[in-house]
């Protein structure tokens, strides 16, 4: 599974608790209409009614029906990922770091063979395009194969985690202007991962996903 960027809807839920937390709306105050709030956030319909979903699980706001939609709370706790927004790139690589040999242990015991395929899938794609230096492709396909290990952990915790940690270091990278030599010399080290989780060898894959953490190559 690829990394998903946040949408409309989070944008729009961060925004409203800024708002809240700026006292720009204030506990028992109702919100503007939806039509209102479509044209201050420039978004649609659906996007608006997604982000004081969002803010009503967080217990911040309450929906009336027919009266509209008040604020509630503005004791907000602060998402992992709103964290690591803040939080500097070399904070979240030693987060994701700290986690590679635990999942990748964890997906050798516990992995099923679509989990396999996709990790593999994603392996093959990693080496096509950094032959083909396709820098921030070859990324993306490099954090997608980490964290399709990371699904097939069987922990649903450490996978949120550690997908919250990569789409971050993605975005970090995005910046940059890379080329793929270092994807081409750590082929092979990426390549005994997948057959010591394929292999359902635990010792080995923790072994080898620390080697890559550490660039041992």
């Amino acid at each position: 599974m690829q990394i998903q960027r946040k949408t409309l809807a989070q944008e729009v839920a961060d925004r409203l608790i800024e708002g809240i937390i700026n006292n720009e709306f204030a506990i028992g105050e109702k919100l503007p209409t939806e039509p209102e709030l479509m044209k201050i956030y420039g978004v649609g319909r659906s996007s608006i009614r997604e982000a004081i979903k969002i803010l009503s699980i967080k217990g911040v706001l309450d929906v009336h029906q027919g009266l509209g939609t008040f604020v509630i709370s503005n004791t907000i706790h602060e998402s992992l990922e709103s964290q690591m927004d803040k939080a500097q790139i070399e904070d979240v690589q030693e987060v994701r770091s700290l986690l590679d040999s635990k999942i990748a242990a964890k997906a050798a015991l516990h992995h099923n063979e679509d989990q396999l395929k996709e990790i593999k899938l994603y392996l093959d794609l990693r080496n096509t395009l950094a032959k083909e230096n396709k820098a921030l492709e070859c990324y993306q396909a490099d954090i997608n194969f980490h964290v399709a290990i990371a699904e097939a952990c069987a922990n649903p915790l450490l996978m949120e985690i550690y997908k919250i940690a990569s789409s971050h270091i993605l975005r970090s990278f995005e910046s940059r202007h890379n080329d793929t030599e270092p994807f081409i010399i750590s082929q092979n080290i990426h390549q005994r991962l997948y057959l010591a989780i394929e292999n359902k060898n635990a010792d080995e894959a923790a072994f080898i996903a620390q080697q890559i953490v550490d660039r041992i190559y």
